[in-house]
C-alpha cells in the first residue's frame, strides 16, 4: 500500500512537472515571438520614421497636421521677442548665411540662442526644415540641442541651447584666443567631434550626412566640450546606401570633398574630408582656405603633405602648442588628418577606426597618399585637382551660439 502511494505521488510530481515545463516552454516561445514581432515593428517604424522625415523635407511647406508629428516646442513670436528684448542689437551675437543670431532668456531663466531666417538668405524653407525634423530627432552630448521652433508669416525661426564660448574658429584662428586652448583641449575637443560625426553616421535614429562641416559649425560649451551644429544642409541616407548624388552642391569652399564639388557626390567619407580638414586646422591653427605661408602650396593640405613628405611634422604644430604638445598624438593626428583628405573616398577610415586611434588602441596606421586639392604655386592647373570654376551654390552657414 505504500508503495502504491509513493509511486502515486511520484507520477503526480512527474506529471505536474511535465506541464509546467510545457507551459513553460509555451511562455517562452510566445515571448521570443513577441521580440520578434516588436523588433519587426520597431524596424517598420524607423523605416516608416526615416521616410516620413525625408518626405517631409521634400516638400515645399511644413503644413499644421505635420508640425503636430515633431516632437519639438513651438514658440510664438511675441515671446520670441520678449526673450531677445525685440531683436536688440545687444543681444545679437552674430551673422550668418542663414541670418542673425540672438541671445534670449526664456521666462523660466533658461538662456538660449535665437537663429532667425534672414528675408535676404540664400538659406530658405528647406533648409529650415532640415534643422527642425532632423536634429529634433538626434540626441547626442557632441550635438548642439533644439529647443523649438516658431513659424509666423515669413518668420522662420529655431532655438537652441545657449552655448557661452562661441564657435571653435573663434579661438584657432585668433593668435591671442588660441593660447586659452592647449593641446589636452585640442585633443579632446577632436576626439568630441569625431564622436559627434559617428553617431550622425552609425549609431542615431536616422542615417545623416552633416554636408557642411567646418570650425564655424563647432560650438563649444562652458567646458570647451565641442557641439556640432548648423543641419540646414544635413542629407539622410538609408542603412545600405553608400552614397548619394545631388545636382545642387551647397556647403562651404576648403571643406568640401572633391567627388562632391566636381560631382555632386555625397556620402558619410564627405563628412571624413571635412572632419580631416578641421582636424588639420586645429592642430596648425590655419585656415586651408587663403593659406599661403608656402611658396610650394596654396592650401593647408598642401603645407602639411609637404611637412610630412620633408619628415619636418612638428613644424605644422601652432607655436601656442610648444610647452604643452604630446609629441606622439601630435604627430597620430596629423597621420589621421592627412588620412582623411585623401582624394579617394575608399582610402579615407571611417569614424569608427579614427576614434580607435585616436583612443589609443594599437592600430597601424597605413601611410598617407598625396591629399585631394593639393595645389602647388609652380604647378600647372592641369596637373593639379583645383576646385571649379564655378558651383551651383556656396554657403556660408552662421555661427549660432
Amino acid at each position: 500500500m505504500t508503495l502504491l502511494l509513493i509511486s502515486g505521488i511520484t507520477s503526480v510530481i512527474v506529471l505536474c512537472a511535465s506541464i509546467s515545463m510545457c507551459i513553460w516552454q509555451r511562455k517562452m516561445s510566445k515571448r521570443k515571438e513577441n521580440r520578434q514581432i516588436n523588433k519587426r515593428n520597431q524596424a517598420h517604424r524607423m523605416l516608416h520614421s526615416e521616410s516620413h522625415v525625408q518626405e517631409l523635407i521634400d516638400l515645399g511647406e511644413l503644413k499644421e497636421e505635420d508640425e503636430k508629428g515633431l516632437d519639438l516646442p513651438f514658440y510664438d513670436l511675441e515671446s520670441i521677442r520678449v526673450a531677445t528684448g525685440n531683436f536688440s542689437d545687444e543681444n545679437k551675437l552674430g551673422q550668418g548665411g542663414y541670418g542673425p543670431v540672438y541671445k534670449g532668456k526664456l521666462p523660466s531663466g533658461q538662456e538660449i540662442a535665437i537663429k532667425r531666417l534672414s528675408r535676404v538668405s540664400g538659406q530658405g524653407l528647406k533648409e529650415f526644415k532640415n534643422e527642425v525634423l532632423v536634429i529634433a530627432k538626434l540626441q547626442h552630448r557632441n550635438l548642439v540641442r533644439l529647443h523649438g521652433y516658431c513659424i509666423e508669416g515669413s518668420e522662420k525661426i529655431l532655438l537652441y541651447e545657449y552655448l557661452p564660448n562661441k564657435s571653435l574658429d573663434f579661438f584657432i584662428f585668433d593668435q591671442k584666443q588660441s593660447m586659452s586652448l592647449d593641446w589636452e583641449m585640442r585633443f579632446n575637443i577632436i576626439l568630441g567631434i569625431a564622436r559627434g560625426i559617428l553617431y550622425l553616421h552609425q549609431d542615431s535614429r536616422l542615417r545623416i550626412v552633416h554636408r557642411d562641416l567646418k570650425t564655424s559649425n563647432i560650438l563649444l560649451d562652458h567646458k570647451m566640450n565641442p557641439k556640432i551644429s548648423d543641419f540646414g544642409l544635413a542629407r539622410i541616407v538609408g542603412d545600405r546606401q553608400t552614397e548619394a548624388i545631388t545636382s545642387k552642391v551647397a556647403g562651404t569652399y576648403g571643406y568640401m570633398s572633391p567627388e562632391y564639388v566636381i560631382d555632386g557626390i555625397f556620402s558619410i567619407k564627405s563628412d571624413v574630408f571635412s572632419f580631416g580638414v578641421v582636424l588639420l586646422e586645429i592642430i596648425s591653427g590655419k585656415r586651408n582656405t587663403g593659406f599661403y605661408k608656402s611658396e610650394q602650396a596654396m592650401s593647408l593640405l598642401g603645407y602639411a603633405w609637404g611637412l610630412w613628405t620633408d619628415n619636418m611634422l612638428m613644424d605644422l604644430m601652432d607655436e601656442t602648442l610648444q610647452d604643452t604638445c604630446i609629441a606622439d598624438q601630435f604627430v597620430k593626428c596629423l597621420n589621421i588628418g592627412l588620412l582623411c583628405v585623401q582624394a579617394n573616398p575608399s582610402g579615407r577610415p571611417t569614424l569608427s577606426i579614427v576614434i580607435k586611434i585616436l583612443d589609443g588602441e594599437t592600430v597601424n596606421l597605413p601611410t598617407p597618399k598625396r591629399p585631394a586639392f593639393f595645389i602647388g604655386r609652380d604647378q600647372s592647373s592641369s596637373t593639379s585637382s583645383n576646385k571649379p570654376e564655378s558651383i551651383n551654390e556656396v554657403t556660408n552657414s552662421l555661427e549660432a551660439r
